[in-house]
């Protein structure tokens, strides 16, 4: 894949300079770039595939700034070709042709990430990995905040935090969950956090990366960080060396408080954090009391109730394979397991011989059903159904299942081929069982101990 020749964007005066915003998105990284550069006086020309229908949550906050140029519904490569500056939306793949004409006509290339960095007054913890990101940057937040440091939260787990610099000081800690995509766009001059956590590295988003290569590297940029913490527990991320820096490496999970949420992958996270908050001079008192309350993440292994004596699991964060054997592995109980959404590019083989041994029985469903389920069949004995929904897939794991079983969707795939995104294929799935049990709405979300 061509790497893009980032530049960093204060080593020009961005005021009254002429930038494009290539993906304002919906997930609000974009709107907080956009609404940071025109404050910094810059001529703003935002450009996206999308429609402005589907973007209209997001355009309604740019209401109070008229002079922005919109280009929707497509990218003009003439505002590549006259901006002295474009900054790029992390989904966007650094060989796209937009990118190539901005690049010949010498413009400077970065990301919404790469300004915030350049800028941020306050230490920075980055937290990348295939699995796990988030739950790890929030045990560290919630683990800064019990120590009653001030800290921030941002990167990949949503929004922007470019508003806020003016806000931060040099005494804050600012939490970062970092994307592949985001490492990838970063420069070769970028700053980079001073505390790095890597939680584990498995194939992933080969879709959008030329290969596990490329995907690696993006991660291991990482490693360049004044401290790196590496989970010793995940075999290729222990095999990463770090010249010249002291890593501190994760070594055992022993000396944990009982966590509320389940899985061995989640003692791995929380030793992550620990380990990044010893790194941040945290007391040990506080880490041991903010793990032990730590109630985890909606759409990751959410436990959302019990209708008819089965347990029901919202895990629709886990895209990868690796996250879905994370989370049957979890599992106390015999297991049905929701599985499909559109392949990231990844095999599901491996995983397959796994959930063959771990799951009751398997419904797939989505744009990766028949890939999914030939997968399985290769030797395994349990039961599979293949549907083109996830509710006719619901539907058949309610009809199979029995009191005390689990139903878990944990759908090692990406969403987007029925789903706007991760969220609302688990509200939808929320949904499902809530209608199951006579509820109006959708069950609220809890994580029992197991």
């Amino acid at each position: 894949m061509t790497s893009l020749p980032l530049l960093s964007a204060n080593r020009c005066n961005l005021l009254g300079s002429r930038v494009t915003l290539m993906g304002l998105g919906r997930h609000g990284g974009g709107l907080g770039a956009a609404r940071f550069l025109t404050a910094l006086g810059v001529r703003l020309t935002i450009s996206d595939m999308a429609s402005a229908e589907s973007l209209d949550n997001s355009l309604t906050k740019l209401l109070e700034f008229p002079d922005i140029k919109l280009h929707l519904d497509g990218h003009d490569p003439a505002d590549f070709a006259t901006a002295d500056v474009v900054v790029v939306n992390p989904a966007v793949r650094p060989d796209h042709p937009c990118l190539e004409v901005a690049r010949a006509a010498g413009a400077q290339i970065t990301s919404e990430i790469e300004l915030f960095l350049e800028r941020c007054p306050a230490r920075v913890i980055g937290v990348s990995g295939t699995n796990g990101k988030s739950t790890t940057v929030t045990m560290l937040y919630e683990i800064l905040g019990r120590a009653g440091r001030r800290a921030w939260l941002g990167g990949n787990i949503g929004g922007s935090l470019l508003g806020h610099l003016e806000e931060m000081t040099a005494d804050d800690s600012v939490v970062l969950e970092l994307s592949s995509f985001q490492l990838a766009h970063l420069s070769g001059e970028a700053r980079l956090p001073e505390i790095a956590v890597l939680t584990n590295c498995s194939p992933n988003h080969l879709d959008w990366h030329e290969g596990i290569s490329s995907y690696t590297a993006a991660k291991r940029r990482l490693l360049a960080a004044n401290t790196v913490i590496l989970n010793a527990h995940d075999p290729v991320v222990r095999s990463w060396r770090v010249p010249g820096n002291a890593a501190r490496w994760v070594t055992t999970l022993d000396d944990q408080p009982r966590l509320r949420v389940p899985g061995e992958h989640n003692r791995q996270n929380a030793a992550c954090a620990a380990a990044a908050a010893r790194a941040a001079g945290v007391d040990e008192l506080f880490i041991r009391e903010a793990l032990a309350e730590f109630r985890g993440l909606e759409h990751r292994i959410g436990w959302i109730g019990e209708v008819g004596g089965r347990h029901f699991y919202n895990d629709s964060k886990s895209t990868s394979p690796a996250a879905t054997i994370a989370a049957l592995d979890a599992m106390d109980r015999p297991t049905w397991l929701l599985l499909g959404g559109v392949s990231k590019g990844t095999t599901f083989d491996d995983a397959a011989a796994h959930v063959s041994r771990r799951a009751r029985g398997v419904a797939v469903f989505g744009a990766a059903r028949e890939d999914l389920a030939r997968a399985l069949n290769r030797g395994a004995t349990l039961p599979i159904a293949i549907r083109e929904s996830l509710a006719e897939a619901y539907s058949w794991c309610w009809s199979h299942s029995q009191s005390g079983d689990a139903i878990l969707l944990s759908p090692a795939c990406a969403s987007f081929d029925q789903y706007a995104d991760f969220t609302a294929r688990g509200r939808h799935f929320c949904e499902l069982v809530a209608a199951t049990g006579g509820a109006e709405r959708p069950c609220s979300v809890g994580t029992p101990l197991l």
